[in-house]
């Protein structure tokens, strides 16, 4: 006979899993105390015994989340290795988009978010890479290291109809050319773009940058 919910010895790990289901299923704004207790099936202070605050449960459930990004490979290039925690990542935030506020919102660095900052320089100095070259790839990085962006490139509204849409693309044509003639015949541009290509295509070329840089001999300085 399994024993009530409220009853079952309650944990640090008990609690995090607790409000990551609710911030899966409700959202990032949704986790307080008091819905997590009601999850739990426990009173709010017993909460307290485990987590201060809501701040701290927010980064725990980051932290817990965060393990799930796979070490290294071993004698891989710097690329392949910076590419795939980006792109693991960049799953991970799929899967339980709450993480991106979670990042965004702490005040302080949590430990795994420090550890997977610390395994992107350390794949980059094991690739030759400088500490000033370093440096300044982790700026160009940016919120990419944790596989998001905030800058998305507006789409004009056009018309559903046929003959409205017409009249509207040669409105375009006239005032914006170029961004008409992206539109008109690159391939795909035209429909909805494949975000996670889209993603995986501007991080390789900062790659692709970065190391180049390291092969010129890159410094700040000139």
């Amino acid at each position: 006979m399994s024993t009530p919910a409220a009853r079952r010895p309650l944990d640090r790990n008990r609690v995090v899993a607790a409000a990551i289901g609710l911030a899966d299923e409700h959202g990032f704004d949704a986790i307080s105390m008091r819905r997590v207790a009601e999850r739990l099936e426990v009173t709010p202070m017993a909460l307290y015994k485990h987590v201060a605050r809501r701040s701290q449960l927010t980064d725990d459930m980051l932290d817990a989340l965060l393990a799930g990004i796979p070490d290294a490979e071993r004698g891989a290039d710097w690329r392949t290795n910076v590419r795939a925690r980006v792109m693991a990542a960049r799953a991970l935030l799929a899967a339980h988009p709450w993480a991106r506020d979670a990042i965004e919102t702490s005040p302080l660095a949590t430990p795994r978010v420090l550890a997977h900052m610390d395994a992107l320089m350390a794949a980059m100095f094991d690739g030759g890479l400088s500490a000033d070259l370093v440096h300044h790839a982790m700026h160009a990085l940016s919120t990419r290291m944790w596989g998001f962006t905030r800058d998305v490139m507006p789409t004009p509204q056009v018309p559903e109809d046929p003959e409205q849409r017409a009249k509207a693309m040669a409105g375009y044509a006239r005032s914006y050319p170029a961004i008409v003639r992206m539109a008109t015949t690159a391939p795909g541009a035209g429909e909805h773009c494949d975000d996670d290509a889209e993603f995986a295509f501007a991080l390789d070329l900062l790659l692709e940058g970065v190391e180049r840089r390291r092969l010129d001999g890159w410094t700040s300085g000139r």
